[in-house]
């Protein structure tokens, strides 16, 4: 199986920036899409940004279009997501997932971290 592990949450003030990374061991994860999703207390799984295995192919949601970059780093066998310009709407846990299909579907995944939790204050 995939283990997936997030970092880089953390407390930053709008208008700042994170670097979350989303790290695994082994090449069955550089041969995965890797999709990042978001989710606040009481509100579904949110997609926000896929990466397909090549690193060649990427798509954002709209509210992640232009403020976030996701990325494939082989060498350190990670995905990593740069958010820029945080709103207080950013805040949740996020989460990085793994799995066969270029899909935006939380259900289209088959493995997923444990989430880092991001909190942009106002």
């Amino acid at each position: 199986q995939v283990q997936l592990v997030e970092s880089g949450g953390g407390l930053v003030q709008a208008g700042g920036s994170l670097r979350l990374s989303c790290a695994a061991a082994g090449r069955t994860f550089t041969r995965s899409t890797i999709g990042w999703f978001r989710q606040s207390p009481g509100k579904e799984r949110d997609f926000v940004a896929i990466i397909d295995a090549s690193g060649d192919s990427t798509y954002y949601t709209d509210f992640a279009e232009g403020r976030f970059t996701i990325s494939r780093d082989n060498a350190k066998n990670a995905v990593d997501l740069q958010m820029d310009s945080l709103k207080p709407e950013d805040t949740a846990v996020y989460y990085c997932a793994a799995g066969s299909r270029f899909a935006v579907r939380a259900s289209s995944y088959d493995y997923w971290g444990q989430g880092t939790q991001v909190t942009v204050s106002s």
